[in-house]
C-alpha cells in the first residue's frame, strides 16, 4: 500500500524525489503520512481535496481486501488555521 501511494503521489507532482511515505501500524488499522515539497501540497490534495479524496478511497479498497483500515493523511505546512 506504501508503494502504491508513493507511486500515485510522484506522478502527481514536479518533484518526485520529494515525495515521502511514511507508514504507522496498529492491530487493525494502518496511518499513512505523504509528504511532498512545501510548494506542491496542493498538486496531491486538488481541486476542493478531490484528489486526495481519491486516494483515500482507493486505499481503503486495497486495506478493506486485506481486512484492516487504512488512513491518509496530508499534512498542509502552508495552510493557516
Amino acid at each position: 500500500m506504501k508503494e502504491f501511494i508513493e507511486f500515485i503521489a510522484k506522478h502527481l507532482v514536479d518533484n518526485p524525489e520529494a515525495v515521502n511515505v511514511e507508514e504507522m501500524s496498529t492491530e487493525d488499522a494502518i496511518k499513512f503520512r505523504l509528504t511532498v515539497a512545501d510548494n506542491e501540497t496542493g498538486k496531491v490534495i486538488g481541486k476542493e481535496g478531490k484528489t486526495a479524496k481519491a486516494m483515500r478511497t482507493l486505499l481503503t479498497a486495497i486495506a478493506a481486501k486485506n481486512g484492516k483500515k487504512a488512513l491518509l493523511e496530508i499534512p498542509d505546512k502552508n495552510r493557516k488555521e
